[in-house]
């Protein structure tokens, strides 16, 4: 089945990159601080942010957030088919709806204002909005048949701009669920888990859902849904899509140290990763305790430190640059990190 792809304002969704989303938790007829947080999403490496328009407030201030954003808007709407429209109207990139709550006996006329101006809509489903004539069915098939319900009903209305996604709190539903519809569908899919809680534990689920799909090529784009800072939620998908290879991002690998280590790993690798991780160079730095693997690592990084007893060894492409006293070594890693990032400016 040849796949399609679609544009959301400059970002292609489809066609092998993959486009990191997040969504603000801002009022969103708060203008100003809607704007601020897209922004340092966008800073964070935000493709594609999404926002709630949940009232006429909301509706009504879509129209500045458009002009004013530095990527492409998605406007998340529920109950209401004439929020929508209003979005349309206003610019939005996207249109993001739910089967399960969205009036589809009104899509006339959002599905003609959409081939109009040439807008997508994701039509998303999760596992606790699954239609209620498919409540009955085991879950991965009320969403798939949930959604291609609603994939049918657009199609009619002439409208194949499409985005699909099923989504569950369950890891295992999640895959399942994808790996169906990817088989099923021509459209991009954008995956993530659901409802996955805070920070540790939504971290671990969603790399295990989105890592898991994206390793058998499904999957368009990803929001990793985290209960926390939205900010986080792209750090975390960049850091997916890094280990992944799909990616190329500024990455620390560091040694899970023991009695050998002769050189704070732990610390080393933490602030290296906090202060150079918004790094647009993809630099790969290994940080070491010790010889017995660190000097190979090391050598297979662009940057890399091998601790020793009194003294630790700094590489750079594969040689020794310098051996430094070990209350030095700090410094003079990111000496020669900074050394690498400004010679690849």
């Amino acid at each position: 089945m040849e796949k399609i792809s679609v544009n959301c304002g400059n970002v292609v969704l489809g066609g092998g990159k993959i486009a990191v989303q997040s969504m603000t938790n801002t009022k969103t007829e708060d203008i100003g601080a809607t704007l601020k947080q897209i922004e340092k999403l966008k800073e964070a490496g935000c493709d594609i942010v999404r926002v709630t328009v949940n009232n006429e407030q909301a509706a009504n201030s879509i129209s500045k957030i458009v002009k004013e954003s530095p990527v492409p808007i998605v406007a998340d709407v529920h109950f209401n088919a004439l929020l929508a429209i209003k979005a349309v109207e206003a610019g939005v990139h996207k249109i993001r709806i739910n089967p399960g709550n969205f009036p589809f006996d009104k899509l006339n006329k959002l599905a003609k204002i959409c081939i109009e101006r040439n807008v997508p809509v994701r039509i998303g489903v999760n596992g606790g909005s699954v239609k209620e004539e498919y409540k009955k069915l085991p879950l991965v098939d009320g969403l798939i048949a949930s959604l291609l319900d609603s994939v049918k009903k657009l199609e009619d209305l002439g409208l194949n701009r499409l985005v699909l996604s099923v989504k569950s709190s369950d890891v295992r539903t999640s895959i399942s669920a994808n790996e169906r519809l990817f088989s099923l569908t021509p459209y991009p899919l954008h995956i993530g888990i659901t409802e996955a809680g805070t920070y540790e534990n939504g971290v671990i689920k969603n790399a295990i859902g989105i890592g898991s799909l994206l390793l058998k090529g499904i999957g368009d784009t990803v929001r990793v849904s985290l209960s926390d800072d939205p900010i986080k939620e792209v750090f975390a998908a960049r850091r997916i899509l890094s280990a992944l290879g799909l990616k190329k991002e500024f990455t620390v690998i560091s040694c899970p140290t023991c009695g050998r280590t002769t050189i704070n790993v732990t610390e080393y690798a933490s602030k290296i990763e906090k202060e150079f991780f918004n790094s647009k160079v993809p630099l790969k730095v290994a940080v070491m305790g010790c010889v017995v693997n660190g000097i190979g690592e090391s050598e297979g990084a662009d940057v890399g430190i091998a601790g020793g007893e009194n003294k630790s060894a700094i590489f750079m492409n594969g040689h020794i640059v310098e051996t430094v006293p070990n209350n030095q070594a700090y410094e003079t890693l990111k000496k020669y990190i900074m050394m690498k990032i400004d010679g690849n400016r």
